[in-house]
């Protein structure tokens, strides 16, 4: 059955048809391998006219460099996990070799700061052991607060929006970021605790990044500090 004039002139062929017909017709170029030579293309670098062959090699050498870029973004990816984990280690090490469980929410904190270079840490605890009643970390801490690290059920990372707990750090109005970490015995337990972190950078602790890490971090922080409880 052969295509009218009419019907061809209602049905116009498109681009997409062209396309089409090029992709499932890989011989066509075989069958017709001057066009090869003929088409010029515009070159993305400027106006100047360019061979198919060339604009081919152009998009193959961009290709190229995207590859390397990610690759280039993958090993720095892999050389700041590695660094973080041997922070990681070092501060756990810390936790796991205190003897005086008196001065631990101490080391704790200043040892984050240390190794993780967060400008401003802060920690209290709640319910600990009446020996250590007298200590900063064991002053009062109000009943809102304490609701607040139990209805968490992950670090809330955000900008600080005058939360009472950055009234424990030194200098809150520097506290542009905060990241509040509940400390918990286990995930269905109320919290003990809550561990405070605060940047003046609005993006260093922020709505959107991952809290995989400073869960890790509330875990061994709780399971070290539940030498301090009743």
């Amino acid at each position: 059955m052969t295509t009218s004039y009419n019907d061809a002139a209602m049905n116009p062929i498109t681009e997409d048809d062209i396309a089409n017909y090029l992709a499932n017709t890989p011989d066509f170029f075989e069958r017709h391998a001057q066009l090869l030579a003929q088409v010029q293309l515009t070159s993305p670098h400027g106006s100047r006219a360019v061979s198919l062959q060339e604009r081919q090699a152009e998009m193959l050498r961009e290709k190229i460099k995207a590859l390397e870029h990610r690759l280039m973004d993958m090993v720095r990816h892999g050389t700041e996990n590695a660094m973080t984990a041997d922070r990681m280690q070092r501060w756990t090490r810390g936790l796991l070799t205190a003897r005086d469980p008196r001065g631990l929410p101490y080391s704790l904190t200043d040892d984050l700061r240390a190794f993780f270079m967060v400008p401003q840490t802060a920690i209290k605890l709640w319910d600990c052991d009446a020996a250590y009643q007298n200590e900063a970390y064991a002053q009062w801490v109000s009943d809102d607060v304490k609701a607040l690290a139990t209805s968490l059920s992950a670090p809330y990372c955000g900008l600080n929006s005058g939360f009472e707990a950055s009234g424990w750090l030194e200098d809150a109005r520097a506290a542009v970021s905060i990241a509040m970490i509940p400390l918990r015995a286990d995930p269905e337990s109320p919290a003990f605790g809550m561990l405070v972190l605060a940047s003046p950078d609005s993006q260093r602790f922020n709505p959107d990044m991952g809290t995989d890490f400073l869960e890790r971090i509330a875990e061994l922080a709780s399971a070290s500090l539940s030498r301090l409880r009743p």
